[in-house]
This record gives structure tokens, C-alpha cells and sequence, in this order.
């Protein structure tokens, strides 16, 4: 019986490239919600899930069809330097030009990341089970919404990877049209580093990076020193590049192998 009162995917005849695409009525927006998953050809079935978070002004096929996630998955599984697994690419409610990830407006944004998206992707036919390792990664929004939802529920993700975080969502106000900020409830909701430190005890292996043309680098490294002040163990590294595709494409190979490296 399915957790949701409609779900449609896509026909496997016409899906290509190991890519599905799915349209639910998700309890916890109260309305429709998208999700693209990339499922590897393998025959095991209780996969690792990987969670890839978009950021402002796009949507649930920002990965697949602006960086080629699907295809970065399918060939580092080929050549053998990562394990099989799924990748779930969920809009973020689509709520004004970004949701921010978080609960507000009487939509919990959150928890249809965390709870909703991998049984979403179980009954749209992903090989995982209720017991799948699970991993959070994102990009500029979607980091923000990475590192914050990992911490906050340090107890469902293994690891946590972002790229070009937003790490305050004030930072987001200047470029969207509809802010987060009449949402927030508690400074946790919009700063990064207040939620790591509130859930430092259970956070987990966390990495993030930014290019040096970045205009979040200097947010992105204010992070890194914070955390190293208070001593929160992380992974920082800043690569060639700016915030756009090319350079989430490149990187996100780093994030399929750290959290291959922290597969239990």
C-alpha cells in the first residue's frame, strides 16, 4: 500500500540513461512534488541512496540535465571507484524561487527531503530498502540545505557533502523575489553554522567546497574557520572556478567518493 495518495513515474520504455522521473502528492507540502532517480543496472537491490539537492531558480532535473549526475554515477560505478547506488533528485517544494529546505508557510520542506524522498524513490522501484546507507549533497541553495538537514537529522544521513553553500540564507534575500527570511522561525534556520553547532554531537562526516572565483567563497571559508575554532571536525577544499554548472559537474565526483569512503 503506498505512503502517498498519488504517484506517477515514468514508462521504463521510454526512460533512458538509467534516468526515471516521478510527480507525487507529498504529505508533507500538501501538494505535488517532482523527483528524478537515477537507477544503476545492477541486480543488487538494497543499494546506498544519495540525495542531490538544486539550488534557487531550479528543479529536480537541475543535476541531471545541467551536470550529468546521472552520467558522473554511471561511470565511476564502471570503472569501479565507487559501489553501485541510487541517486534521488528532488525538487525543493517549489516554493517561490527557492524553498530553502526548511520548514515554513505551513509547508515542511524539510521532511519531504528527509523522510519523504527515499520512500519515494522505494516505491518508484529505486533497489533500496528501509535500511540503505544514506547520503545528502547539494549545491549553493541545495549546500545550504545539504550541510543544515544533515546536522539537524545526523541520525538518517552517513555523510553530508555541498558545493558553493549559501551558509546564511540572508545572503539569499538580495536574488530571489519572495524571501525565506518572514519564515524563519529560530536562527538555525538561517545560518549553517548555528545548526552544526546546536547538532554537533551527531553530526556526520561532512565535507564542502567553493571555487576560487566564487562570490560565496569568503561565506565558505568564514565557515570552515568557524568550524575549526570550535573545533567541529570537516572536510574544506576550494578547486578552480566559479558558481555554475561546469564546475558542479567536475565536483561532484569528489562527493560520490568521500561518501564512498564512508560506506559502514
Amino acid at each position: 500500500m503506498s505512503n502517498f495518495n498519488s504517484i506517477q513515474t515514468s514508462l521504463p520504455r521510454f526512460e533512458q540513461d538509467g534516468l526515471r522521473h516521478v510527480t507525487v502528492k507529498s504529505n508533507a507540502l500538501g501538494q505535488r512534488a517532482d523527483l528524478s532517480l537515477f537507477l544503476p543496472n545492477v541486480l543488487e537491490r538494497k543499494l546506498p541512496l544519495v540525495i542531490l539537492l538544486h539550488g534557487i531558480y531550479s528543479s529536480h532535473w537541475g543535476w541531471s540535465s545541467c551536470a550529468g549526475a546521472h552520467l558522473t554515477a554511471a561511470r565511476l560505478i564502471a570503472e569501479g571507484e565507487i559501489p553501485p547506488l541510487v541517486l534521488a533528485m528532488p525538487s525543493d517544494g517549489l516554493w517561490g524561487d527557492g524553498s530553502g529546505y526548511f520548514s515554513h508557510h505551513g509547508k515542511e520542506f524539510d521532511r519531504w527531503i528527509v523522510d519523504e524522498v527515499p520512500a519515494v524513490a522505494k516505491e518508484a522501484g529505486a533497489p533500496i530498502s528501509d535500511t540503505s546507507p544514506c547520503f545528502i549533497a547539494g549545491l549553493s541553495m541545495g549546500g545550504f540545505g545539504a550541510l543544515s538537514l544533515g546536522a539537524r537529522f545526523g541520525g538518517k544521513f552517513q555523510a553530508i557533502s555541498a558545493h558553493s553553500s549559501v551558509t546564511d540564507l540572508r545572503e539569499l534575500d538580495q536574488v530571489v523575489e519572495e524571501s525565506l527570511l518572514s519564515g524563519a522561525r529560530r536562527e538555525m534556520d538561517l545560518e549553517v553554522l548555528q545548526t552544526i553547532l546546536t547538532n554537533r554531537e551527531m553530526l556526520p562526516p561532512t565535507r564542502f567546497d567553493c571555487g576560487l572565483d566564487d562570490s560565496l567563497l569568503g561565506a565558505n571559508r568564514e565557515l570552515h574557520r568557524s568550524l575549526q575554532e570550535q573545533g567541529v571536525e570537516h572536510v574544506y577544499e576550494e578547486f578552480s572556478g566559479g558558481h555554475e554548472w561546469s564546475y558542479w559537474e567536475r565536483h561532484l565526483e569528489d562527493t560520490l567518493r568521500f561518501f564512498a569512503e564512508h560506506l559502514s
